[in-house]
């Protein structure tokens, strides 16, 4: 299926998004492996804040400390970024099927 997408591969439409779609995208990224539980915690997370909290899309320290409170565990940055090598926050976005965001590290 071809999707609506900008010039840095985000959905246009940030309603057009499933976990098929999702899985297409991260597909189509070289650094992304199948989509795991702990993926799909993420992305599910980061559309949560974006739909139900202004349009929110929080820097990886933030989503490092809702993780370790779902996940029940504390993780590090370094195990977002095993799941998403491209950064948390931008390469989660652009696979949660959210707008691009131009920003600098997570802290």
């Amino acid at each position: 299926m071809a999707l609506d997408t900008d010039a840095n591969g985000n959905l246009t439409d940030p309603n057009a998004w499933n976990e098929d779609i999702a899985r297409e995208l991260a597909a189509a990224d070289d650094t992304m492996g199948e989509l795991t539980q702990e993926h799909m915690d993420v992305l599910n997370y980061l559309r949560d804040e974006y739909f139900t909290n202004n349009q929110n899309q929080p820097m990886e320290r933030i989503i490092m400390k809702a993780m370790s409170k779902i996940w029940g565990k504390k993780i590090g940055s370094k195990d977002l970024y095993v799941l998403f090598p491209g950064a948390p926050s931008k390469q989660g976005n652009r696979i949660a099927g959210l707008p691009y965001i131009a920003r600098k590290g997570g802290y």
